[in-house]
């Protein structure tokens, strides 16, 4: 069988490292990669289409996906998993709390962000706090004038203006134009060394620890597409995608363990490693549906309250229908 010529673009994560260098194959598939970052590789997808098979955010996905009008279908690859207690800073001279924020002004680069999403859940959730309750200021975190990549309708009572013309939101920020900032990307360096601005939450890990023992949601920001006339031409394809990237994780993992000499070049390693596993189990970064159905239903149903699909979207309509079962021996 002649394999399929196709561009591929991830992120250059340990979990990924496996297929990039050759470890892992996808089978039937001759693979061009492309090793970016997440800012340029869901704008090149959203706008132009221009990879075969392609990390996608969860909010952008959905959010296209919902309308109709995505091109691609999702496989249950979730490349990006983050708590995000710490995407969350505030101007510590006028926020303590959470609660503090009703009625203030929040910083983002894009609404419709999965990190932001994430984020206003844990506020709505665990706080009371409604994304009504805020009025959001969009910008560029280091680049001024950024606008959403993907066409937003929401409800009038969201509020959300523009940040001013040639002004980033990490400059509002460090002048105290605006009193939060929420982001998959910490602030600017000189807004972070401002005194007065921190995390919203003091103990983010801490905070975040708590909220997976009490909701076993590990919040689930990427997920994996491939063109979707490519999975229906070609019907073998999402599954022997799945197939590799698993297989990719799995290597990174076996790795990671191996404290001998440490693959990662920070220290406690170990320590850390195991901490997550007595955490959240031996399969802590699962790809998946089954595994990670409550993490799913619980973005849906944030998604949906949040503005940004017009309805709630069963998981079960999320992803292509051969990846939701595989065999066993």
């Amino acid at each position: 069988m002649t394999r399929l010529q196709l561009s591929v673009a991830m992120g250059d994560y340990d979990r990924t490292r496996a297929l990039f260098d050759g470890r892992v194959q996808i089978d039937g598939v001759d693979p061009v990669y492309s090793l970016l970052n997440p800012e340029e590789m869901f704008f090149r997808a959203m706008r132009s289409q221009d990879f075969d098979i392609t990390e996608l955010s969860l909010s952008s996905y959905l959010l296209r996906h919902a309308r109709g009008d995505c091109p691609y279908i999702a496989v249950p690859v979730f490349l990006s998993r983050a708590f995000r207690h710490t995407s969350m800073y505030v101007r510590k001279d006028r926020i303590q709390r959470p609660q503090d924020l009703r009625g203030r002004r929040v910083g983002l680069p894009e609404y419709q962000l999965t990190a932001n999403v994430w984020a206003r859940a844990i506020l709505h959730d665990e706080h009371g706090l409604r994304p009504q309750d805020m009025v959001w200021v969009r910008g560029g975190i280091d680049t001024p004038d950024r606008q959403e990549k993907v066409r937003l309708q929401l409800p009038p009572d969201i509020r959300i203006e523009q940040a001013p013309e040639g002004t980033t939101i990490s400059e509002l920020l460090d002048r105290g134009d605006i009193d939060g900032f929420m982001a998959p990307r910490p602030p600017s360096r000189q807004a972070l060394e401002n005194p007065r601005i921190g995390w919203l939450f003091d103990d983010p890990t801490a905070a975040a620890k708590d909220y997976y023992r009490r909701t076993g949601v590990f919040p689930i920001m990427h997920v994996l597409g491939i063109r979707k006339e490519l999975a229906e031409r070609h019907r073998w394809l999402p599954v022997a995608v799945l197939k590799a990237f698993t297989q990719a994780k799995a290597v990174a993992l076996e790795l990671l363990a191996d404290t001998s000499a440490t693959k990662v070049t920070l220290p406690f390693v170990e320590e850390q490693l195991k901490a997550a596993r007595e955490t959240m189990g031996q399969d802590y970064w699962s790809y998946g549906v089954a595994a990670a159905r409550n993490t799913l239903e619980a973005f849906v149903r944030h998604h949906h309250a949040q503005g940004l699909s017009a309805s709630v979207v069963p998981v079960q309509a999320l992803f292509h229908p051969a990846t939701y079962e595989t065999y066993s021996i």
